[in-house]
């Protein structure tokens, strides 16, 4: 007991410089996840002399982080955002998942000397991508929601084969003919599950009467959690069916629908904090120093040669402009994922894991800092980057809900076709309106003569039913003017 104030007095300290670090994270432009690396690290032995060397229990815990972190994910993420990217971001977390396995394993088994199993277990750990990587690194890149979305459905769902992958390798067990259908099974059956308890959880709460408004966030996160467990106890993929569950939640229309997507968004930063911080305890310096080598090897292999091959290939019957697929070879960041998967070999004894644990540390921290640093120059370099964005605000107030409204906010960046657009013409549907406009520090409610100007902000009301439909009209009139539909512009 007499431990327990110095240990909620750490513990609060870590959290408030981990709050901290997010906007500085955003400042420099790479996720943040280093930041909390470096926390753990200086708190671990080579530091304050924290000692935490228990694989079983970094698994575990990394794996809670993880259901969150996917229920957070899930639950905001639009439907309509992903809708067109369906196709790809399946393609991208299945085929390019099997691709990249077998390429990186081949490739390290030669330039390495590693036996054909490890080799493959090494490719198998570093095919996932991570959604809290990607997606502090896109916030400030500007690029437009097809290929956004595309990688958001990626890093939501290639954590489940990638795992399945991980386990059937670290087992030991001979894989034979039957290990494909084993993994249709087991993603079929998560999806299946993720889809009942989506839906059955949202019907249940639209009818529940709950006694305080609290209970609302706390009991989706549970639907969520319950999905991970049931498809875990039916030997299918847990993971699957958290995010599906999530993502099923996250677009019914939820009692208190802002309260539970703000309380999940916490969560999920809670779960990154303490997944990162847990992580950079385990980590030894000295041991990543001699890890040096064979984590740059494998991530120049991962970078240069098996995430592009695995993007062209499996993209194929899109035929996508070759723009797109060289960002999203780039925009293939590895986070916290591949370290917890990591740890599954070292927790089974497999010999040589401590060996794949630190170079994926290694790796991890040199792609993160390359790639963060590079890729919104990368977009613009491409002409991927929009000049401005339509973004949702978060707003927590529970009458929005009844409402069924939403609101938006708008920037108008310089280059915007909006720019001299008299607000008549702006021709928003009949369930949205400009309710405010800020020039120059102040705001003021515009009237239909009103001209808008370039960093002027603009919050926009909708309706739930009007807000994919007022952004798209934004960004049409964004990028050809107040004749957008003249020229054939709809903003898609």
């Amino acid at each position: 007991m007499d431990e327990l104030p110095m240990v909620l007095g750490v513990g609060a300290l870590v959290l408030v410089v981990s709050v901290i670090a997010v906007r500085v994270s955003i400042r420099l432009g790479f996720p943040s996840l280093l930041l909390y690396l470096g926390i753990g690290v200086v708190l671990g032995e080579a530091g304050f002399g924290i000692r935490f060397d228990n694989p079983a229990l970094t698994q575990s815990l990394g794996l809670a982080a993880l259901v969150l972190i996917l229920t957070e994910g899930g639950l905001t993420t639009r439907w309509s955002a992903v809708k067109p990217s369906l196709g790809p971001g399946i393609l991208l977390s299945t085929v390019a998942v099997v691709i990249s396995i077998a390429v990186t394993g081949a490739a390290l088994h030669w330039l390495l000397g590693l036996d054909w199993r490890l080799a493959l277990l090494w490719g198998a750990v570093l095919a996932s991508t991570d959604a809290a990587a990607v997606f502090s690194v896109l916030r400030t890149a500007g690029v437009g929601k097809r290929l956004v979305g595309a990688l958001e459905l990626e890093s939501g769902i290639n954590d489940a084969p990638a795992y399945i992958a991980v386990v059937v390798l670290a087992s030991g067990e001979a894989v034979d003919w039957s290990l494909p259908l084993l993994v249709v099974y087991e993603l079929l059956t998560g999806l299946v599950l993720g889809l009942a308890f989506g839906w059955l959880g949202a019907q249940a709460l639209r009818r529940a009467a709950l006694p305080a408004t609290g209970l609302y966030p706390l009991a989706t996160v549970a639907v969520c959690v319950l999905a991970y467990s049931s498809g875990q106890l039916a030997h299918a993929s847990g993971l699957l069916a958290t995010y599906v569950a999530g993502l099923v939640l996250g677009n019914s229309k939820l009692p208190h629908r802002s309260d539970t997507l703000s309380f999940a968004e916490g969560l999920g930063w809670l779960a990154q904090i303490g997944l990162f911080v847990l992580l950079g305890l385990f980590a030894s310096p000295t041991r990543l120093l001699e890890a040096l080598i064979p984590g740059l090897v494998a991530g120049a292999v991962v970078l240069l040669l098996a995430r592009p091959l695995s993007v062209v290939l499996s993209l194929l019957p899109f035929r996508l402009p070759w723009r797109d697929q060289a960002f999203l070879s780039w925009a293939g960041l590895r986070g916290a994922v591949p370290i917890v998967l990591a740890m599954i070999p070292l927790s089974e004894g497999v010999p040589g894991a401590q060996r794949l644990v630190d170079a994926v540390f290694v790796l991890v921290i040199v792609l993160t800092v390359l790639q963060g640093a590079t890729l919104s120059p990368l977009a613009r370099i491409l002409g991927l980057a929009k000049a401005t964005q339509a973004h949702e605000i978060e707003v927590d107030s529970a009458p929005l809900d009844e409402l069924g409204a939403e609101l938006l906010q708008v920037r108008i960046q310089k280059g915007s076709k909006l720019h001299g657009v008299y607000l008549s013409e702006l021709r928003l549907p009949a369930g949205a309106t400009v309710s405010l406009v800020v020039r120059g520090g102040a705001g003021f409610t515009p009237q239909k003569t009103s001209r808008l100007q370039v960093e002027d902000q603009l919050l926009v009301v909708t309706t739930a039913a009007d807000r994919d439909a007022t952004e798209r009209r934004i960004r049409a009139v964004d990028r050809a003017g107040r004749l957008a539909r003249w020229h054939g512009e709809s903003g898609a």
